[in-house]
């Protein structure tokens, strides 16, 4: 049988030297001081290592906000483009797929090349793109739709690496908190794009304005990209400096991935949680306008702008329900890990499999009570949130250093084309077949909505199941990656993993 495992490199610890047989992107020497050390633009303390995360975190926000402007301000621009709701949902189809399917280019570029160089040109190519589809006019619905697909390039080249440039920087428990920091601008930003969006669009009148302000936040943005973040080696944290770990093919790189059992069945968790969280992310405030409209308590919206009081009421518990949710998420799991090794997709599964009954609670009361509706989608968000910071740190630990790029570029490439890539174009679809039974009933047309979410909350149990099983093998397959990264007390290491398996042997390992 072939060994693809990374040629690894020890290196006793009275040799003072960096290893002399590295590669492209191959880890690197630490320094005496205990620094990390840098190839580019090394992190010279750990203050320089928090500046980075805060700029990683402030690009992180304006990401999300971008994403889901869109669905802040769903009403006016199907108003204004006269599109139903299957054409409304490949507004943020055509987004996810240019986003999933450049995903991988950038985690095979991420693996071997400068990661501040592909970030800053994402992030131009974002800005550019983004500001462009705020000028389309109503002639011109196509143009938005290749617009929206373009921004996934920035967005692509950002998701990928950022995530792995922390896993650098930090390590164990702090890593963590690090990771938690990250992921909880993912419901911050979704949230203020909601508020932020449907607000700039009541005030001016013209919901092209609530596109244009990501775009503006995002110059000051890349200027912190260039000035501000480092280029760490892959693995810093992790090897101070003892082992050089060699890069081997991508296609030896995707096959040790489809080995690693607790990366495969967590990166199917995600999808099925990409697939609930993107569907009522982008439904979720039309949905509930339509609610009121069934009920009698506002009149349909029939000229743009419309009414953005659920669209301003969703963001609002978005933020606060995600903040609660990764930061008690982090807690618990900080908490359990040492105890129980396979605790965070427990926590994980927890997560989704209780959320499912608040959702699909939330769905079926919305054509009676508001009140009731919101209170269940805000328990079912603190839940989902539970897994955001989760679910990064999972892959961060169960896959070695120079191949977590690509780790994150399979992942985000597989739940997005599995998630939420279709599912809000799937979910228009099933709205639009359901609601010609009675083509002229606005009751009718809340329920087509509400018949084709109501598939969210059985895929959610899904995702449950799929984080059960990637608990069976969490700590075989974290075992396995801390070895093959750093070696057993420097004389011997894991050079063949199969099926999770650590099998140690002698052979591919190199004395410097």
């Amino acid at each position: 049988m072939e060994d693809t495992s990374p040629i690894v490199t020890i290196q006793p610890s009275e040799d003072k030297h960096p290893c002399s047989s590295q590669k492209y992107g191959s880890v690197s020497h630490e320094t005496a001081e205990g620094d990390i050390p840098s190839a580019d633009a090394g992190i010279k303390s750990s203050k320089r290592a928090y500046v980075a995360v805060a700029v990683l975190c402030y690009v992180n926000l304006l990401n999300y906000m971008d994403r889901y402007t869109i669905a802040g301000v769903l009403p006016s621009i199907q108003n204004y483009f006269r599109i139903t709701d299957s054409t409304s949902g490949l507004l943020q189809t055509v987004f996810i797929c240019s986003f999933m399917l450049l995903a991988p280019a950038f985690g095979y570029l991420g693996d071997r090349y400068n990661r501040k160089v592909i970030m800053v040109a994402g992030m131009i190519a974002w800005i550019v793109t983004t500001l462009g589809s705020s000028f389309i006019t109503e002639e011109y619905f196509w143009v938005l739709v290749l617009m929206r697909a373009l921004v996934g390039t920035g967005e692509a080249s950002y998701c990928t690496i950022a995530p792995t440039i922390i896993g650098d920087l930090f390590i164990g428990s702090q890593r963590s908190i690090m990771i938690s920091f990250f992921y909880i601008f993912i419901p911050v930003g979704s949230g203020l794009g909601y508020i932020l969006g449907s607000k700039i669009a009541s005030v001016t009148g013209d919901w092209h304005w609530a596109l244009r302000l990501n775009p503006i936040l995002g110059v000051p943005g890349l200027l912190l990209l260039v000035f501000l973040m480092p280029n760490p080696p892959r693995g810093a944290s992790e090897m101070q400096g003892s082992v050089c770990i060699e890069h081997t093919s991508y296609l030896e790189d995707v096959k040790y991935l489809l080995r690693n059992r607790s990366f495969v069945w967590s990166s199917l968790g995600v999808t099925a949680m990409a697939f609930v969280t993107g569907a009522l992310a982008f439904w979720t405030p039309t949905f509930l306008s339509r609610a009121r409209v069934k009920q009698g308590i506002m009149p349909p919206c029939v000229k743009e702008p419309c009414d953005p009081s659920d669209s301003l009421i969703f963001g609002v518990i978005t933020v606060v329900t995600g903040i609660m949710g990764v930061f008690v998420g982090t807690a618990i799991s900080r908490k359990l890990r040492d105890r129980l090794p396979s605790a965070d997709p427990i926590i994980c599964a927890v997560g989704m499999l209780s959320s499912s009954p608040c959702l699909f609670l939330a769905i079926v009361l919305a054509g009676t009570s508001i009140p009731v509706t919101y209170t269940f989608i805000g328990i079912g968000e603190v839940l989902l949130s539970l897994n955001w910071a989760i679910i990064a740190d999972i892959l961060l630990y169960v896959v070695i250093p120079t191949r977590r790029a690509t780790a994150e570029a399979l992942q985000i490439m597989v739940c997005h084309l599995l998630g939420d890539a279709g599912s809000p174009y799937l979910l228009g679809i099933i709205s639009d077949v359901v609601s010609k039974l009675q083509a002229t009933s606005l009751e009718w047309r809340f329920h087509s909505l509400e018949y084709s979410i109501l598939i969210c909350p059985f895929i959610g149990v899904l995702g449950g199941l799929f984080f059960l099983f990637t608990a069976l093998y969490i700590k075989e397959d974290r075992r396995a990656a801390e070895v093959l990264a750093i070696g057993t007390a420097g004389r011997a290491v894991c050079t063949v993993v199969s099926a999770g398996v650590c099998t140690v042997v002698s052979v591919g390992v190199r004395t410097v």
